[in-house]
Formats: C-alpha cells, sequence, structure tokens
C-alpha cells in the first residue's frame, strides 16, 4: 500500500517541526526562570520601599540597592520581551513549515528569516539574563563574619 504524497509530504513536516519545538521547550524553560527572577527582584524592592521588616540599612544603601534593583528588573523585562519573541518566531516557524506542504509553496527564505530571527532573539534574551546576573553579583557586598562572642 502506497502512502499518499500529501499524507508523506505532512509526515515530513511533523518531522522537520520536532527540532523548533525543542528549541520551544527552552525558551519556555528560560521565561519561567526569568519570570521568577522578576519576582524577586520585584518583592525585594517592594519590602525596601515599606520598610518593614528590612535589615537595619541607611537610607543611601536602600536608594543604591533600589537603583541596582531597577537596572535588574530592566534587563530581566528585556530577557523575557526577546525570549517571547524567539517563542513566537519559532511557532511562525512552525506554522510555516505545515503551510509549505498545504499551500504547495515555497517558504524556505521565510523560514530561514524567522528561525534566524528567534536565534537572534534567543541570544539577546541569554546575553540581557548574563548580565542581570552579574549586576545582581557584582551588588553583593559580603561583611566578613565577627569573631564569636563579639559584635560586628
Amino acid at each position: 500500500m502506497q502512502v499518499s504524497p500529501v499524507i508523506s509530504d505532512v509526515a515530513h513536516s511533523i518531522q522537520l517541526a520536532v527540532a523548533p519545538v525543542f528549541l520551544l521547550t527552552g525558551v519556555g524553560t528560560l521565561l519561567n526562570v526569568l519570570t521568577h527572577r522578576l519576582a524577586r527582584i520585584i518583592d525585594r524592592a517592594r519590602a525596601l520601599q515599606g520598610g518593614a521588616n528590612v535589615d537595619p540599612m541607611a537610607p543611601e544603601e536602600i536608594r543604591e540597592e533600589l537603583v541596582v534593583l531597577s537596572r535588574r528588573a530592566k534587563l530581566v523585562h528585556r530577557a523575557i520581551s526577546l525570549s517571547t519573541v524567539c517563542a513566537l518566531f519559532i511557532c511562525l516557524v512552525v506554522v510555516s513549515l505545515f503551510a509549505r506542504v498545504a499551500l504547495g509553496q515555497d517558504l524556505a527564505m521565510l523560514i530561514v528569516v524567522l528561525f534566524s530571527g528567534a536565534l537572534f532573539a534567543f541570544i539577546g534574551a541569554l546575553v540581557s539574563l548574563l548580565l542581570e546576573v552579574r549586576a545582581a553579583t557584582a551588588s553583593l557586598h559580603f561583611v566578613p563574619a565577627a569573631p564569636s562572642g563579639q559584635r560586628p
């Protein structure tokens, strides 16, 4: 029994769509990480602004930390935006793969442009995440522990 060319083309398109779908899973995982990082930044900023049960800090230290938190939030927001654009482009790649079969059109150039755009957006998201982690690490100020029995 010979398989219809249309069915075999659809089956081939499904096979081609597997790689972008795996990338989409990775982007979804990155979005999960980013939204959790943003939530932690927002929680810390609200705690500092509210002054409720925060570490006793001088107002200038609080202001400096809020400036760092604001910069970090902007970087995470940029990473979330770029990850979302990446996910949308990947979805359009998958749709284009099926549209190619359904319409009988050569959409190779569109697929290349969309997939390249997705990868560039993903790279941008990862760079933004790296910059945010760097900003978070740079803002850490560890105080050496006081010898036992003494107060700092």
